[in-house]
């Protein structure tokens, strides 16, 4: 969910030779690499290329244990609305829809808000970075609080407070010269994978099975993949 892993890509080189070995390629997905039921769905594209935005961001009904950005109305403009930017975190049980973070991105539009084209991808590396900074102020910055362990010596440990700045890749829908639309999907396709113990509900609701399908796995006995 980080907001310069998209601009990197117009940096170091992979957008420009993605869009130069494939010049017919319009459209990106994006999505967290811990969210295993994502894949390409012909529908979801449909829907998105027939909307005619830039953005289409994959939202989903919230459950209980679902902590993070939602889909909300701000100022009458509806957009995705980051937890650390709400006043209480629980006002986040509030917001109906949860924020998957998967995107379907129209490049052409995308490099148009930051004000470069697909040949700027090719041109002087100042200018490239600029049209990111100049976005980048538009931006919001979240500041967080993380304890981070140091391990030294025979086995000792120590906890240090350390100070995180981020900018989120879902602020985009707050921008308003970049048109964005929201899709309400299948828990399937948000299932993500942060701790062990979600791996036991899989078992119980289908998620085993669908991910198992979409990874081809589907026809392995399972002590073939356990082993």
């Amino acid at each position: 969910g980080h907001w310069y892993e998209v601009p990197y890509m117009f940096r170091n080189g992979i957008l420009a030779r993605l869009v130069q070995e494939n010049p017919a390629v319009e459209t990106l997905m994006l999505h967290n690499v811990d969210t295993l039921g994502a894949n390409l769905d012909a529908e979801a594209l449909g829907v998105h290329l027939s909307s005619g935005n830039g953005l289409t961001f994959e939202v989903t009904p919230r459950r209980i244990e679902d902590h993070g950005g939602g889909l909300a109305v701000v100022n009458g403009h509806v957009r995705l609305l980051e937890g650390l930017a709400q006043p209480r975190e629980e006002d986040e049980l509030h917001l109906r829809y949860y924020n998957t973070m998967t995107t379907w991105i129209q490049i052409d539009p995308l490099l148009a808000v930051f004000g470069l084209s697909r040949m700027d991808l090719n041109g002087p590396e100042e200018k490239i970075a600029s049209a990111i900074r100049r976005l980048a102020n538009r931006m919001p910055t979240y500041v967080t609080i993380k304890d981070v362990k140091r391990r030294w010596g025979h086995g000792q440990e120590d906890i240090f407070p350390v100070v995180q700045f981020e900018k989120l890749w879902s602020d985009m829908s707050a921008l308003s010269d970049l048109r964005c639309v929201f899709l309400a999907v299948s828990r399937m396709r948000v299932r993500h994978l942060k701790e062990p113990d979600q791996l036991d509900p899989w078992a119980n609701d289908g998620g085993k099975e669908y991910v198992m399908e979409l990874a081809g796995l589907q026809d392995i006995p399972s002590g073939d993949i356990e082993s």
